[in-house]
């Protein structure tokens, strides 16, 4: 049986490698200012200083793209429960620590400029946005969810999630946000928007790339114990925003028209980290790893026939409801 490396042994193995990696991203990432992406020439003030508070026909944005939106800003508004739980999973020294502000700073950037862009275009209601965003950060974000049943056991290990299942997590959890992210400004039918939201896309895929090949470097030491981490997150996967106000609502709505779907989180999510991580070819797992590795394997393959079962049901619904349409147009 392979030897279960400690938290300790993970950081200092892999310390290499996220030294490289952040030397990485700075070569390739863009530095770039959230007031560059809002049409300021369509702000006014609202009643609190002589203008006119919010109305719901002042709003461009459909309701898809709203809804999109504000589960996108108030999944990027919590980025303090995530800083802590990435600072407390990994180290504040050398390439580690520097990795946790330099990802925290660029980050926040999200949040600024989409809430900027929704305030001054008065695309959904301020005032409704900031009660949501207290409540939300209010609750805050436990990592504990991604263990799913095994979160008792890992306790006991050590005390805390750990540094593998904070990468794996991270790693489809950035994935998952760069393609909701892309989608959404799509919908907005606005250049300006759909802009803005392709420079937060691209900083979640660098993100994404620097997580991915922690954790990838990960397997290559511990296969074993990084598979059961993995594994972990893909069984119980949940996005961060999952105790949001009007989470559920708003996330049928986005599956429902194709922001983010069963199909997206299997086959642009999923499906291509795993392929990264060879996943399903490698031969270093023991006995141990095998049984996580077919435990994966049928969890995926139940994910497909629901996939296939939600996306009937989904055209069923969106036939029924052109069908209405019509019959209301006529």
């Amino acid at each position: 049986m392979a030897r279960e490396l400690t938290q300790l042994d993970l950081l200092r193995e892999l310390a290499p490698v996220a030294e490289e990696n952040v030397n990485r991203h700075l070569k390739i990432a863009k530095n770039w200012n959230p007031h560059d992406y809002v049409p300021w020439d369509e702000g006014r003030n609202f009643a609190a200083l002589g203008g006119v508070d919010y109305e719901p026909e002042q709003s461009q944005l459909d309701e898809v793209a709203k809804a999109a939106m504000i589960t996108n800003l108030l999944t990027e508004d919590n980025l303090p429960s995530y800083h802590r739980v990435i600072a407390d999973n990994f180290s504040m020294d050398s390439a580690w620590g520097y990795w946790v502000g330099r990802w925290t700073a660029e980050e926040n950037r999200h949040s600024i400029v989409m809430r900027d862009y929704l305030v001054v275009t008065r695309g959904v209601d301020p005032a409704q946005l900031e009660a949501d965003r207290m409540v939300h950060m209010t609750n805050g974000y436990s990592p504990e969810a991604a263990a799913g049943d095994r979160v008792e056991e890992m306790m006991e290990k050590g005390g805390e999630m750990g540094l593998l299942h904070s990468v794996a997590y991270v790693t489809f959890q950035e994935l998952a946000t760069r393609v909701s992210h892309r989608n959404t400004g799509k919908a907005c039918n606005d250049p300006i928007a759909d802009k803005m939201l392709q420079r937060i896309a691209a900083d979640e895929n660098l993100h994404m790339i620097f997580y991915r090949n922690i954790c990838g470097a990960g397997m290559d030491i511990a296969p074993d114990q990084t598979l059961r981490a993995v594994t972990d997150i893909v069984t119980n996967f949940q996005m961060p925003g999952a105790g949001m106000p009007n989470f559920r609502r708003h996330g049928v709505l986005m599956a429902k028209h194709g922001i983010y779907d069963l199909r997206q989180h299997l086959e642009e999510v999923i499906q291509p980290v795993l392929r990264k991580w060879n996943v399903f070819d490698r031969d270093d797992f023991s006995a141990e790893g095998e049984q996580t590795r077919e435990e994966l394997a049928a969890f995926l393959e139940q994910l497909e026939k629901d996939t296939i079962k939600f996306e009937e049901m989904r055209d069923r619904a969106l036939a029924r409801e052109a069908k209405k349409r019509e019959r209301q147009a006529s």
